[in-house]
């Protein structure tokens, strides 16, 4: 079996005993952001492995007649052509689920973050301003994360790891979501459900944890943000295009949201020209980032190459993957 990496080779050492794979595979590494022609040079693979923001395309699909399975690095997997491998009875498997609880431990870090205003704060210490900051602080009035109301969109694995965590702190947490989920989960969870404008409305934190798809490009644009409570606070730790940039660049301008905490921007890798980067000095402490590294814990990493690797093989034996996204003419939630 060919196996192409579409990922860093020191990662996928880091996180697998690649020596334990069969003796006759291949692997071939041509890093995280290929060129198309990069890829094709291994037309001849037998799967893909890929970084959740890598694209494969199309163009490179129909070119590899022996691809019988793409299997995503993490949770995303929207840079896949779905169509192009349901065309040719392709698996697309993704890691979901793994990094649940990372991704929701980075969502409480932003909310905490903003509420004491962090990043600001450390600014001001490390000018010496120690003093000037805290007596602000207490003049402005900073907030527990207790007496906050949070709302989550998308209740999926992670909207539930990020609802027990709020739990401890006290919130009331409310979802929202395509449906409403069964009563005994919604206890299960502590969650109440409200519609999307009631949500929006109401509470005070809004974090966004949904799929990236052609439906929800942009879920949270000028209407939603307008929609949002006054002074209330957006989370994202999702995808970046979940999120109208320039609307949410707006809003904080014209401070009709306190503060925004984003783990992603869009598009990614992230440009100098992106309006988030570009708030007036003053108001850049309304802006908490990071990197995209809700999901990329020690532990995460572990479990989606183990993941990973157990696909491959189960689907080399001729087995059915897990998680399987994708293949045939069925989809579905692994």
């Amino acid at each position: 079996m060919k196996v192409l990496l579409i990922t860093s080779e020191e990662r996928a050492n880091k996180f697998y005993d690649l020596r334990s794979l069969p003796p006759d595979w291949e692997l071939v590494f041509v890093g995280s952001f290929p060129k198309a022609e990069e890829v094709l040079a291994h037309a001849d693979a037998d799967f893909v492995v890929a970084d959740a923001v890598a694209r494969v395309g199309r163009e490179i699909i129909d070119k590899m007649p022996k691809l019988q399975l793409i299997h995503s690095e993490g949770v995303g997997y929207e840079g896949f052509d779905a169509e192009a491998a349901r065309e040719r009875g392709i698996f697309v498997c993704n890691c979901a689920g793994v990094n649940a609880g990372a991704v929701a431990e980075q969502a409480i870090l932003l909310m905490l973050a903003v509420l004491r205003r962090l990043v600001e704060g450390d600014a001001m210490v490390r000018a010496a301003q120690q003093i000037r900051a805290k007596e602000r602080y207490i003049l402005d009035g900073l907030s527990e994360l207790g007496a906050m109301k949070v709302g989550l969109i998308g209740l999926g694995a992670i909207g539930k790891e990020t609802a027990k965590r709020l739990r401890a702190f006290g919130s009331e947490v409310y979802y929202t979501g395509r449906r409403r989920r069964p009563e005994e989960t919604e206890r299960a969870h502590g969650v109440t459900y409200l519609p999307l404008d009631a949500l929006l409305a109401s509470c005070d934190i809004v974090s966004v944890h949904i799929a990236s798809n052609k439906e929800t490009f942009r879920f949270v644009g000028e209407a939603e943000l307008r929609g949002m409570k006054p002074g209330a606070i957006l989370i994202n730790t999702a995808r970046g295009e979940l999120v109208d940039g320039d609307a949410l660049a707006r809003a904080l301008r014209e401070g009709r949201l306190a503060a925004a905490g984003l783990d992603t921007l869009y598009p990614e890798p992230v440009q100098p020209d992106n309006p988030l980067l570009h708030l007036p000095e003053a108001l850049r402490h309304r802006l908490t980032l990071s990197p995209h590294i809700g999901g990329t814990t020690i532990q995460s990493f572990h479990r989606a190459h183990r993941m990973i690797w157990q696909n491959l093989l189960a689907c080399a034996a001729g087995e059915t993957p897990k998680n399987v996204v994708w293949q045939g003419q069925e989809t579905g939630e692994g």
